[in-house]
């Protein structure tokens, strides 16, 4: 090998090589780019990031960046993940006990929604995270116009609610921070001469604020309630409690109505015999409160929450409320709230107080015919004055209601086919429930009442017959208008029920030598429509049709077979449809019957039957009147000498 060439081998070695080393060098490269980096949250939440970490107060977790303190990492997959079940997330790092979450009282926000009703979990302008700044956080929930109205209190105003309640728990009712009188006094010395002279001297500072202030907002000066005891507003407490300066100054000096006896006279109260029994047993305290109440006429609770601490089953929400007692003055729409000459302290006669809002109802008392109870004036009897979840707030169910009076019905309709009306208790669909003039409370009379539900099945037929009694409206000469054990809620069987009118058929049904089955088995509406048909007779088809639907096999043949032409036309041709004095219901002796269609003295019919007389002959012994496989319809199975025509073989076929 020369040098020239040892040169260019080397020289291709060489470039090999470096291409080689390019190829790892470049490998190596494309690996170090395709290796995973991990992302963290913000990278892709970037709007969370500029909405949240520039506010004023930011959750530590979310200022460290630690997101899945909280949360699960979800990927591509747009959805919030936490990592514990609602408020569960924050109570690992919030212990229960630090936030007073283990008191005694809860705070009704976080019973029913968790922390993020009040709190943001990620930043917020305001302290805490909260989501609004002081008071108004608490107004989202509570009506701020129940806390301030004319005359605020002013440490409302100035340092909010937290300052007397506490956000999360608390040991004291309504989540105060210290107990009632406690509380008050932090800010208000009770010791001091001005406090002494406005509360008449008495120890107030050992009992309840609350008792005569409002403690948020009131109409009338220094908080007190808006509807006060006249011996509270003129600082006569001494007319009810002992002196200021006795052991026992809140004791009074009488006891229960006495007390109150002294001011106000019972005969201004006592309006009739019938007392409420608080009234009664002289229990005031009952119903109102001594020195000073937010509900007028010292109340001790507004509206009818009231009375419902007492008749809780009247407070029960319902589908169907009474107007009366859900809107105006409630329960004393109606009744008297001390004493009253009516039963269940009515303020007037049942009737009187129901007519006072029902008048369009009271013109009914004008029908011919008017439903006794409502005649009496015991609308109480039928309907719950108070509300109800049945629809015209009815007592119960309305066919329950109804078999209190008509007890014998409730047996009577115990049958097993129901009008759908009965059958559901909608005893209204028919019947009037307090006045109509019609028989029976019905409120329409004859067709005009069926025809509300039946109105399509009732409309006139285009050509064809109505049955008579349909036709003039007479629906119950054949049905029971609440149910009957027979189908179609018919009177009777339907033989029966169709024998009462058609009385010539059943005196030929009796009779009659062949019958028609369903005819015997009083089937009547396999063949005819009860009500109307667009073909004569009421039939629900034309023949064949008709017959072919129980005639199945005879169909089948005429199908595949030659069809003798009176049988493919009309089986009327032929047969009676109801009853026959012939076998097999055919409507004349079988010899007159072919006869009609077949001449007996043509000398090719009397050559093909050996000029034997018609009378002396039966065709079906021969032939199939329906259809066969034979030209001449005869039948499958015949004489072999017969089926070859050699009747000469066995008979004498010479004419005589």
């Amino acid at each position: 090998m020369n040098s020239p060439q040892k040169r260019r081998i080397a020289s291709v070695g060489i470039l090999v090589s470096l291409c080689g080393l390019l190829l790892l060098v470049s490998r190596d490269t494309i690996g170090a780019e395709r290796q995973f980096k991990r992302k963290e949250c913000l990278d892709c939440h970037t709007a969370f990031s500029k909405k949240y970490n520039g506010m004023k107060n930011v959750h530590s977790i979310v200022k460290e960046g630690k997101c899945e303190e909280c949360h699960l990492r979800h990927g591509i997959v747009p959805k919030l993940l936490l990592k514990s079940e609602g408020d569960q997330v924050c109570l690992k790092c919030h212990a229960k006990e630090k936030i007073g979450l283990s008191k005694g009282k809860i705070h009704s926000a976080f019973q029913k929604g968790g922390c993020t009703i009040c709190h943001n979990p990620h930043a917020s302008a305001a302290d805490h995270l909260l989501k609004e700044e002081g008071s108004a956080l608490c107004y989202r929930c509570h009506e701020k116009g129940i806390y301030e109205s004319k005359v605020v209190h002013q440490v409302v105003m100035k340092e909010g609610c937290r300052r007397c309640h506490s956000a999360h728990g608390a040991d004291e009712k309504n989540l105060l921070v210290k107990p009632d009188p406690a509380l008050c006094l932090a800010c208000h010395q009770g010791n001091t001469p001005t406090f002494r002279k406005g509360h008449g001297g008495y120890p107030v500072e050992k009992a309840s604020c609350s008792t005569c202030h409002n403690p948020h907002t009131s109409i009338q000066p220094k908080l007190l309630k808006a509807s006060l005891h006249v011996p509270v507003r003129e600082g006569g407490c001494d007319s009810c409690h002992q002196p200021p300066s006795s052991g026992k100054p809140f004791d009074v000096t009488l006891k229960k109505a006495d007390l109150c006896w002294q001011c106000h006279e019972i005969g201004k109260l006592k309006d009739g015999d019938r007392e409420h029994a608080p009234f009664r047993s002289g229990e005031c305290l009952s119903c109102h409160n001594p020195h000073a109440s937010g509900y007028g006429k010292l109340l001790a609770a507004g509206g009818n929450k009231l009375c419902t601490a007492c008749h809780a089953e009247k407070g029960a929400k319902v589908a169907f409320p009474h107007r009366a007692v859900s809107e105006g003055r409630g329960c004393l729409d109606c009744h008297k709230p001390h004493a009253g000459k009516e039963r269940k302290l009515l303020t007037r006669k049942e009737e009187e107080l129901c007519f006072a809002c029902h008048a369009d109802t009271k013109e009914l008392r004008k029908k011919k015919n008017v439903h006794v109870p409502f005649a009496e004036n015991e609308c109480g009897s039928c309907h719950d004055p108070h509300g109800s979840n049945l629809k015209g707030q009815i007592k119960t169910r309305m066919d329950t209601l109804c078999f209190s009076c008509h007890a014998e019905s409730e047996k009577k309709f115990s049958v097993n086919y129901g009008h759908k009306p009965v059958e559901k208790g909608l005893c209204v669909a028919c019947h009037a429930p307090h006045g109509t003039d019609e028989r029976k409370l019905l409120k329409k009379d004859g067709p005009d009442l069926c025809i509300q539900c039946h109105g399509k099945m009732m409309g006139k037929p285009s050509g064809g017959t109505d049955h008579e009694p349909f036709a003039s409206g007479m629906c119950l000469e054949c049905h029971e208008s609440h149910g009957s054990n027979q189908a179609g809620m018919i009177r009777s069987k339907q033989g029966i029920l169709c024998f009462t009118c058609h009385k010539e058929l059943k005196k030929g049904m009796e009779k009659g030598i062949s019958k028609h089955v369903s005819a015997v088995q009083g089937e009547c509406t396999k063949c005819h429509n009860p009500h109307k048909s667009n073909l004569r007779r009421l039939l629900l088809a034309n023949s064949p049709e008709i017959c072919f639907s129980c005639h199945k096999e005879i169909r089948a043949r005429m199908t595949a077979e030659k069809v003798h032409q009176p049988a493919a036309r009309d089986c009327l041709r032929c047969h009676q449809p109801h009853y026959s004095g012939e076998a097999a219901l055919i409507a004349q002796p079988i010899q007159a019957l072919c006869g009609t269609c077949h001449d007996y003295k043509d000398k090719s019919f009397q050559k093909a039957h050996l000029y034997i007389e018609a009378p002396a002959m039966d065709c079906r012994n021969c032939h199939n009147p329906h259809s066969s496989k034979d030209p001449k319809y005869f039948k499958d199975t015949i004489h072999p000498p017969f089926a070859g025509r050699s009747c000469e073989d066995c008979h004498v076929v010479e004419k005589r």
